[in-house]
């Protein structure tokens, strides 16, 4: 596996992986505003994926990344259902910290509330737990009605641990 940049060309892939968690994040293949953010975050070279080592069209995760001052925001992380558990998702927040984190900051993702039947069928909130984010205030729920809930972790001066 490898993590590089997005490009154009990822964009179905985007999609693809869009597909995959409509149900717990609502629609989004469809989503005009979903595809001008995916193609925003790709300009701006602000978006990651994972593909496989053996060439592959299908995308293993996907990563949409911003900052604003010292608080730099997940905006979306998905990994394929066939390559979750094997640390793709752990890949992709690395290199998003590694390429764009700089000490003192905050890091933020909203994820799925507690009560959220995604909560543990898709194990976002334990994932960011083991990378070292804590939970936080509660967000607006989504798109689909389901609770949201900040995540929050805290980089020390020189960088990410």
């Amino acid at each position: 596996m490898m993590v590089r940049l997005a490009e154009e060309r990822d964009f179905p892939g985007f999609l693809g992986l869009a597909a995959q968690v409509e149900h717990w994040f609502g629609p989004m293949v469809e989503d005009a505003g979903f595809h001008d953010a995916v193609r925003d975050h790709i300009r701006r070279n602000a978006a990651l994926v994972a593909v496989p080592s053996a060439p592959a069209t299908d995308l293993l995760g996907g990563l949409l990344f911003g900052s604003d001052a010292s608080v730099h925001h997940i905006h979306w992380l998905v990994v394929s259902q066939q390559a979750r558990a094997g640390g793709v998702g752990r890949e992709l927040m690395r290199d998003a910290m590694r390429r764009w984190v700089r000490g003192p900051a905050d890091v933020e993702v909203v994820t799925f509330g507690a009560d959220h039947p995604g909560a543990r069928a898709s194990g976002a909130r334990a994932f960011y737990e083991r990378l070292g984010f804590t939970p936080a205030e509660a967000a607006a729920p989504g798109p689909e009605g389901g609770s949201r809930q900040l995540f929050r972790r805290a980089v020390p001066a020189g960088g990410p641990a």
